[in-house]
């Protein structure tokens, strides 16, 4: 693995991190002081090069931020979510805060709507993870505490299916960027397991290795078999269900719980990971620059 870039940031512990999906080098990290148990949270945009790491524009709520996610069509903005059950949506053309507040939960919005547009309701704890199907329109999947990954369709505001994926807290899932049927959840049992949609009595793949739970799971946008997940066992893995023996890579580079992940979009070997450790890190793991 090539050396990787890394930003401490102190007071403040990371708990998801996003490429640009416009700007190559650009990263966001959400991140929370006290471990997000307590105290306030900020907003990080990151530009990165070959002189390393360093923090183009920071924004801070009063609580703690939980994840992010760029706008798909404005280069420039943001959504974060926070512990006080809010979104907030921010521009990084403006030194100021939020451009505007939610305070709803788990709902689907437009930016120039003042109140959701639809709600959706079924699962029966937690919701820790949602994801758009990069497929079909108007379809996305949710995991849960109730040990459920549920698809929903916009169209009939309702459920599609219901998938008893663990007998644990799922804490992730994601959508293959190559095939509409498939998703992998990640849970506190310390599983990675594939679905299929069209037989979801079983999964396709599990994948063991973690010895704690399973943070945050990713689909590669280069590779249609290869994923990544992180830990609280401190450990960013990176695997290929395709093959005999799926663990491609274990990178130990983290010494406290890893809650963020993601691929980038503009270099196909390129990862950022961010942990309580307060730092966050771009590298290059072997098992992508040099694939067997």
């Amino acid at each position: 693995m090539s050396a990787a870039r890394t930003l401490r940031v102190p007071g403040r512990h990371g708990y998801a991190a996003e490429f640009s999906p416009y700007l190559p080098g650009r990263l966001a990290c959400a991140a929370a002081q006290h471990y997000g148990i307590a105290g306030c949270g900020t907003l990080l945009i990151l530009d990165h090069n070959e002189s390393g790491l360093r923090i183009f524009r920071s924004f801070d709520w009063n609580d703690g931020l939980f994840d992010v996610t760029w706008s798909e069509n404005n280069e420039h903005v943001l959504v974060t979510c926070s512990g006080d059950g809010s979104l907030q949506l921010w521009d990084t053309a403006k030194a100021a805060g939020p451009l505007q507040v939610y305070k709803e939960h788990t709902q689907e919005w437009d930016p120039t709507v003042e109140k959701s547009l639809c709600t959706f309701r079924g699962h029966e704890s937690v919701i820790y993870s949602t994801i758009w199907s990069p497929h079909i329109p108007g379809c996305f999947a949710s995991a849960s505490g109730d040990q459920t990954l549920r698809i929903w369709d916009m169209k009939t505001t309702g459920v599609r299916i219901v998938i008893p994926a663990h007998q644990s807290e799922i804490l992730s899932c994601d959508w293959c960027k190559y095939n509409e049927n498939l998703l992998v959840t990640g849970a506190v049992d310390c599983s990675l397991r594939g679905w299929d949609l069209r037989n979801v009595r079983q999964p396709v793949f599990e994948l063991l290795g973690h010895t704690y739970a399973i943070r945050r799971v990713k689909f590669s946008p280069f590779h249609a078999s290869v994923l990544a997940s992180c830990s609280y066992d401190f450990t960013v893995r990176f695997w290929n269900f395709s093959k005999p023996d799926p663990l491609l890579e274990t990178v130990e580079h983290h010494t406290e719980f890893t809650c963020g992940l993601d691929f980038s979009l503009q270099s196909p070997t390129q990862v950022a990971d961010c942990s309580w450790d307060e730092t966050i890190k771009i590298y290059d793991p072997a098992c992508l620059t040099n694939p067997a």
